[in-house]
Formats: structure tokens, C-alpha cells, sequence
């Protein structure tokens, strides 16, 4: 089935048409449904699981769990990973790793999972919502600076909020779907401001920005290994760091902050039981010996969607910003800037029930019951056109090589 181009049709039951044959173009028909992304196990998965069960190494201590971790590190270029148990329990980690307390405030992007908010209300802080910039998806640098400089004084050499009298303690960076945030400049911003940087790289194990990994910029970052992600542990996450007291301190939190000893139950503080078992952890080395290979497969279907989409009037494909490479963890289609929310679920609706799986973006932050009271900018214009007008659809690796 070849991928090309389709003639401009005007009309929302038209475009709708278009997007379903775009995506039937490239993936074919689908008797069954495609998956927005399914795990892929065709390396040493088996054996290296196989082998903890063998050998009763199936819990947070065992071989696998340490070469998950120096191959994590290997791999993004980052000094130190500490492996838990999911991605929500390194970002919880991560701020708390840099000095978020209760009733601390922590700036992250309205357009992200739900987890990124939820993790900051873990440590009792309070989540402070900011705008994206296109096409990045990522904090929009220029206006965070503004917004920084309105709201923030100076107090005893702590950052606090004027409007509400807490402290800023971070700024949260989140790659959405893979693509790169413009992190250089937010990491600039977070160096005059005095903030420090995490990055919630959950999506983005494998893109760059000019060559550097996701995850590396900020003082501490997190990654997470869900079911759905590019490689899975089926449930994990790490703390990735250059700093080697952080990652001291995220192990031994992370493992109930016990003191080591042959046998004395000693804990020095309150800890975690968020240390990945080795059983997850082999997975996980089997699945990064894949990552290079997963990625381009991924990328190969990600021109392929660029190609179809090429020339439909009222939609284009999301391409990685300029400077970065993406791991299009989820490829996205965006449609016009005059679109609305009927539009597309009309699209929505006809590409799920033809067996395409495809979502929007997630429900904005301050848009949720929970995050509704949250201080927030006043704008956030930019994040609520990527809701009315973005599209997710079936991204594995494995479905580039159905097309022929």
C-alpha cells in the first residue's frame, strides 16, 4: 500500500474523511483494533526473566536491577539512574531530591499527564500552572520569563509568589508525546531565576535536543517504563542525575531509607518502598538493547504520517521541533487554528470505530476537579488550542513495517 499525498477537501465530514484515509493509507484496514502503542517482545525478554525465576532473584534486589540502572545511564549519558517502581514515584523523588516541601509551590505546563500535578501534591506543595509554546509543546520559555519576573520577589533568598505568599521551589519540564522542550532556554531561565530544573522525561527516553538526551539538563530528572512507553518494564520509572549525593540519597529513600546492615532494621528517616524488582528490571535490559531499533521504526511511521498528511487542508503533522530528535512516542496530527472540539471528536469517533485507536491530549491541568484553585497564568491560549486541535494515533514500532 503506497503512503501519498491527498487532495484538499473542505468541510468538517470531509476532513474527517480525509484523516481516516490518511491514517488507513499508511496502517491499511484494520479488522481488529491498532493499538495507540502496545509494548513490543521479540529480544531476550524471555530469557532474562526466565533467568530471575531461575535463580529467585525476582524482588528490588538482584543483578538486573543494578544493570538496568548503569545501562540507563550508559545510554541517556547521565552520571547516575536509580530505578522505582513507576514514573509518578521519580518525579516525587525528583522534587523532593531538590527541596520541595508542603506548602511549596512548583511551576509545570497545564498540557501534561495528570501524573506530573499529582506528584507535586504528594509532598503537600501545590502545583502553579504555565503555558506551552508550539511546536515544541514544552513550557514556553519567553513567556514563563515574563510571568517570573511579574510574580516573583525576593525574600530571605527564597523565591516567593507575591499573589499568594508561598514559596516557588522548582519549575517542572515535561517532553510531550517525545518531542523535546525548548530546554536550553528553560533551563537558562531557571538559572537567572534561581529555580531549580526537573525534568519529567517520561515520554522522551531516546530524543535529543542538538544531540543530548532528554532527561540530562535539569539538576535531577525522571523516566517512566509503563506498558505504553517506548521501552517498557511493565510498570517502572527511574531518577536520572549527574549529581552523586542526589543519587546516594534517591537509592537510599527509594529503599525505605534503611541504613545498611547484615541484618539490623535501622531507617534514618521517612523512605520509600519505590525500588524496581529484578524481575521488571530485566525486562528492562532486554527492552534497551532494542531502544535504537524501536526508534527508528518509529521514526520510519512518523514520515510515513507526515507523507499522508501532506496536502490536507485543516490538518498537518506534528513534527519534532528544529534542534531535536524525537522518539514520536505518540504521533500527533494537529488540525486548524479555526477548528473546535466537535471537529475533532467527529474524527475521533470515526477513526476509533473504523479500529484505529486515537485520542486527544490530555484534559488541561487546571481544567481537573482537583487542580481547578490552582494559581495558574491568566493565559494559557496556547495550551487550549493544543486541546481543541490535537490527535494522537497508533504509534508501535512495529506497525511501520505493515505498510508495503
Amino acid at each position: 500500500m503506497t503512503v501519498g499525498a491527498l487532495h484538499r477537501i473542505p468541510g468538517a465530514e470531509a476532513t474527517a474523511d480525509a484523516v481516516l484515509a490518511a491514517v488507513r493509507s499508511v496502517l491499511g484496514p484494520a479488522e481488529k483494533l491498532i493499538a495507540l502503542h502496545e509494548p513490543e517482545f521479540a529480544g531476550r525478554e524471555w530469557e532474562y526473566v526466565k533467568d530471575c525465576i531461575d535463580t529467585g532473584w525476582v524482588s528490588s534486589a538482584g543483578a538486573y536491577v543494578d544493570r538496568f540502572e548503569r545501562d540507563l545511564a550508559a545510554y541517556t549519558g547521565a552520571n547516575h539512574a536509580v530505578a522505582v517502581v513507576n514514573g509518578t514515584a521519580a518525579l516525587h523523588l525528583a522534587l523532593l531530591l531538590v527541596g520541595v516541601k508542603p506548602n511549596d509551590e512548583v511551576i509545570v505546563p497545564t498540557l501534561t499527564f495528570v501524573a506530573t500535578a499529582n506528584a507535586v501534591s504528594h509532598l503537600g506543595a501545590v502545583p502553579h500552572f504555565a503555558d506551552v509554546s508550539m511546536p515544541a509543546l514544552g513550557l514556553d520559555p519567553e513567556k514563563l520569563d515574563r510571568y517570573l519576573v511579574n510574580i516573583l520577589a525576593d525574600r530571605d533568598g527564597r523565591k516567593i509568589n507575591r499573589a499568594t505568599g508561598r514559596r516557588v521551589a522548582a519549575i517542572v519540564v515535561m517532553h510531550a508525546f517525545g518531542h523535546p522542550a525548548e530546554i536550553e532556554k528553560l533551563a537558562d531561565i531557571c538559572k537567572r531565576h534561581g529555580l531549580p530544573l526537573v525534568e519529567d522525561a517520561a515520554e522522551s527516553l531516546g530524543s535529543t535536543w542538538k544531540g543530548r538526551h532528554c532527561g540530562t539538563f535539569g539538576i535531577v530528572s525522571a523516566l517512566s517504563f509503563n506498558g505504553n512507553k517506548v521501552v517498557t518494564t511493565g510498570g517502572g520509572g527511574a531518577v536520572l542525575t549527574n549529581d552523586a549525593a542526589i543519587a546516594k540519597r534517591a537509592k537510599h529513600l527509594s529503599t525505605t531509607a534503611k541504613k545498611p546492615h547484615a541484618w539490623l532494621y535501622d531507617h534514618d528517616e521517612v523512605g520509600f518502598n519505590y525500588r524496581m524488582p529484578n524481575l521488571n528490571a530485566a525486562l528492562g535490559c532486554a527492552q534497551l538493547e532494542r531502544l535504537d531499533g524501536f526508534i527508528e521504526e518509529k521514526r520510519k511511521l512518523a514520515a510515513m504520517y507526515e507523507a499522508a498528511f501532506h496536502g490536507i487542508n485543516g490538518v498537518r503533522f506534528l513534527k519534532e521541533p528544529t534542534g531535536s530528535r524525537s522518539n514520536y512516542w505518540l504521533t500527533a496530527i494537529m488540525l486548524g487554528a479555526a477548528c473546535d472540539v466537535s471537529l475533532r471528536d467527529d474524527i475521533l469517533k470515526k477513526l476509533n470505530a473504523a479500529n484505529y485507536m486515537a485520542r486527544p491530549a490530555w484534559t488541561l491541568m487546571h481544567k481537573l476537579k482537583p487542580y481547578s484553585t490552582a494559581p495558574r497564568m491568566l493565559d494559557l491560549a496556547v495550551s487550549e488550542a493544543i486541546e481543541r486541535a490535537l490527535i494522537n494515533l497508533p504509534s508501535s514500532p512495529r506497525l511501520a513495517s505493515w505498510v508495503t
